[in-house]
């Protein structure tokens, strides 16, 4: 009974930003699960080998593409070839984004599109193209990487938390769009989590910082957003829409040191 709740054959899932960090992690556990999966992100070096890893060991069939989630028009191609390769797309996980900090002052028209463009709305034209599908099977699940970041904030953070907000108020507005025809919509909010972005990102203080606000005193890994993923993305979680999952280590427990 347990393990059919989180049983994934037969599925097919679609993560974006799936080469690395928490996307290639999440679709991992899927293929483990035993669903096949399609990865996508800009690099074809890491896909491939990201391919290689995912699938390793298992019988499962897991493909990827090279796309640009910024260019309208690749997105589009996304949703067609994953349903002509892989034959339908049942789970959606958008993981595909990228923070570029700007105080508010300093703020640019072309940062401001792009993180806009990829972050947000490559979101909305994926789940565009791939709804129809799933609502003809009356089964589907949509999973937006949303962030504690959508929850709050630091200067210089407005975009990429606007962006992460939006997620949220799009999640649950879309959830009661789509609930009827059996698809569930929901946000996994990350935490600090020990992915290329922030590690390049922030100093050794902000870091140790990040850490140190944290119930459990740590970075956060990507394996640890997969449970969370894997129960809002199969029968575990049919019950679970609208949904945003906080998996931030008690981060945001914390109000004043």
């Amino acid at each position: 009974m347990i393990q059919d709740l989180f049983n994934l054959s037969g599925r097919v899932a679609l993560v974006t930003g799936g080469s690395k960090g928490i996307g290639k992690a999440i679709a991992r556990g899927f293929a483990e699960a035993g669903a096949d999966v399609a990865i996508a992100s800009r690099h074809e070096g890491e896909l491939k080998q990201a391919a290689a890893e995912i699938g390793s060991g298992l019988n499962v069939r897991v493909e990827y593409r090279v796309v640009d989630m910024t260019v309208r028009s690749e997105v589009q191609q996304l949703a067609d070839w994953a349903g002509q390769t892989l034959g339908k797309v049942d789970i959606l996980v958008n993981n595909a984004g990228s923070n570029q900090p700007q105080l508010l002052k300093d703020t640019t028209e072309e940062v401001w599109d792009r993180i806009l463009e990829l972050n947000f709305t490559s979101c909305m034209l994926i789940s565009r193209a791939l709804i129809p599908g799933m609502m003809e099977r009356k089964w589907g699940r949509i999973l937006q990487l949303s962030s504690v970041m959508g929850l709050a904030s630091n200067p210089g953070r407005g975009l990429y938390s606007g962006t992460k907000a939006a997620l949220i108020g799009m999640t649950r507005a879309h959830a009661l769009e789509l609930g009827p025809y059996g698809i569930t919509v929901n946000c996994l909010a990350p935490g600090p989590v020990a992915t290329d972005l922030p590690m390049n990102l922030l100093s050794p203080e902000q870091k140790q910082r990040f850490a140190e606000r944290t119930a459990v005193k740590r970075w956060g890994q990507p394996v640890d957003m997969v449970g969370p993923a894997l129960m809002l993305c199969s029968e575990a979680g049919a019950f679970i829409t609208g949904y945003v999952l906080l998996a931030d280590g008690g981060l945001l427990c914390r109000t004043f040191d």
